[in-house]
C-alpha cells in the first residue's frame, strides 16, 4: 500500500504557505513562490521549484514536506475524444475525472462567457459538418489542438445521495475529498494535456462523483484557490448540487462563487422522490423557494438539470409541470437523456420524446437544451461514474 507522505503542501493557501514558510529562516516572499510553483507552475515535486534556494528545498523535503499531486491509476479514452481517468490519491482511495475536448453544451445559455465560446464552437461545428470539411480531417487531426475543454471534477469519494438513476450511488458515500484532493485532480489533468491556460480555456464542473455542497467548505477552498492560485476564474465554473438548501443559501452569500446548477429531475414531489430520495428532505417546494432567492449575476441564469428516464419523468406532462415550477424564474434547463449502466433500473427515452419535451419548454419561454452524451462508451459520461475497470485501459 502506498504510503503518503505528511504533510502535503497542496491544497494550502497562501496564508498557510506563509506560517511553513515562517518555521524556516526565509523571508516570507518564499510562500509566494510556493504557491506560485504548486498552482500556477503544476509542479509535483519539491525538487522541481527552481526559485526557492536549493538548501530550503532540501529542508523541506527532510521535513517530508510533499506537493501532493495525485497519481493517475488509469486511463480510458472513448471515441469521441473524452478521456475518464481513475485518479488514486495517497491512501489509495480513487475517484473519477473526465476531460472533455469541446465540453458537452453545458454551459450554452447560462449567461457567462463560457456562452458565447459554446455558441461558436457549436456553430462551427455546424458549419463543417454541412460543408464535409471536418469529416475530411485525417483521424486524430484535433485530437491535440484544441481551444478549449471542459473537466468534470469529483468531490467526494462515492456519493451520499442516493438518485435512483445514477451509477455513483452504488458506492455510497467513503469520504470526503480535501481542497487538495479536488483542486489535485485538475492539475494532474491539465498536466497530462500540457494545457497553457493562457491561450487554451477550460471550463470546470463539478459534477463527478460526490454532493459538492455536502463537501462544502473543502469544495469553495478548492474553488478559492482555483481562482486565485491555479488562474482559472470563477465564471468558467459550474457546480451541481441535488438541492442542499441550507448550502445552496450560503453559496450566494460568497465573494467568489462558481455559477450554480440544481439537479432537478422531477417535475413534482412524489415522481422527483421516487428518483431523487434527497427530495423527502429538502422538498421541490423548499428547492424552488430558496432558488427563486438565489443572487445572479448581470447576465447569469441558474441552471436546471433534468435526466429524461423514459416512462418515469419524460411525458408533456412533466414537460408543463416544469413550467410551471420555473415560470417567472431566471433559469435555463439542460435536459439529459439517460446515460444508460449496469443496476439502472431506467431506460432512455427516444430522440423524439426528448425533442418534444425540449419544445414543450421552449415554447413557454424556458431555455431549454440538450446535452450532448460524451464518453458514453467508457463510462465517462453523466451518471455513469462508478470506477468501472472492465474496460481495456489506455495510456495509464
Amino acid at each position: 500500500m502506498q504510503t503518503r507522505k505528511q504533510p502535503e503542501l497542496l491544497g494550502l493557501d497562501l496564508q498557510e504557505l506563509t506560517a511553513v514558510v515562517g518555521s524556516w529562516v526565509q523571508p516570507a516572499y518564499r510562500a509566494r513562490q510556493l504557491f506560485e510553483a504548486i498552482y500556477r507552475q503544476r509542479l509535483g515535486e519539491v525538487g522541481q521549484i527552481s526559485t526557492l534556494p536549493k538548501s530550503f528545498r532540501m529542508e523541506l523535503s527532510e521535513a517530508a514536506y510533499d506537493v501532493g499531486l495525485p497519481a493517475i491509476e488509469k486511463k480510458f479514452v472513448s471515441v469521441d475524444g473524452t478521456v475518464r481517468y481513475l485518479i488514486r490519491f495517497g491512501d489509495d482511495q480513487t475517484v473519477e475525472t473526465v476531460w472533455m475536448p469541446e465540453g458537452d453544451g453545458g454551459e450554452e445559455g447560462d449567461g457567462s462567457e463560457a456562452t458565447d465560446e459554446e455558441a461558436a464552437v457549436s456553430g462551427k461545428r455546424v458549419v463543417q459538418e454541412s460543408t464535409g470539411a471536418l469529416l475530411a480531417e485525417p483521424p486524430g487531426a484535433r485530437d491535440r489542438v484544441f481551444s478549449r475543454a471542459t473537466i468534470c471534477v469529483s468531490s467526494q469519494v462515492g456519493c451520499a445521495v442516493n438518485c435512483q438513476f445514477c451509477m455513483t450511488a452504488l458506492l455510497g458515500v467513503q469520504r470526503n475529498l480535501t481542497a487538495g484532493e479536488i483542486v489535485g485532480q485538475i492539475l494532474v489533468v491539465l498536466n497530462d494535456h500540457g494545457v497553457d491556460l493562457e491561450s487554451e480555456r477550460i471550463n470546470l464542473v463539478f459534477m463527478g462523483q460526490g454532493e459538492p455542497f455536502l463537501n462544502y467548505e473543502n469544495f469553495m477552498k478548492a474553488v478559492r484557490l482555483l481562482v486565485e492560485g491555479v488562474g482559472i476564474p470563477e465564471s468558467r465554473m459550474t457546480v451541481s448540487t441535488s438541492g442542499i438548501v441550507p448550502r445552496i443559501k450560503d453559496f450566494g452569500q460568497e465573494p467568489i462563487r462558481p455559477k450554480l446548477a440544481i439537479s432537478l429531475n422531477g417535475s413534482n414531489e412524489e415522481g422527483r422522490t421516487r428518483v431523487m430520495p434527497i427530495n423527502k428532505k429538502w422538498s421541490i417546494e423548499k428547492l424552488m423557494a430558496v432558488a427563486r432567492k438565489f443572487p445572479l449575476r448581470n447576465r447569469e441564469r441558474l441552471t436546471f438539470e433534468y435526466v429524461l428516464l423514459a416512462g418515469e419523468n419524460d411525458s408533456l406532462e412533466n414537460a408543463r409541470e416544469v413550467v410551471e415550477l420555473l415560470r417567472g424564474s431566471r433559469a435555463k434547463v439542460n435536459l439529459i437523456a439517460l446515460n444508460p449502466g449496469p443496476e439502472i433500473p431506467f431506460g432512455t427515452p427516444d430522440a423524439q420524446r426528448v425533442a418534444e419535451f425540449q419544445q414543450t419548454l421552449i415554447k413557454a419561454g424556458i431555455p431549454a437544451f440538450v446535452r450532448r452524451p460524451r464518453g458514453r462508451d467508457i463510462y465517462a459520461a453523466c451518471g455513469q461514474l462508478k470506477r468501472t475497470t472492465e474496460l481495456v485501459s489506455i495510456g495509464s
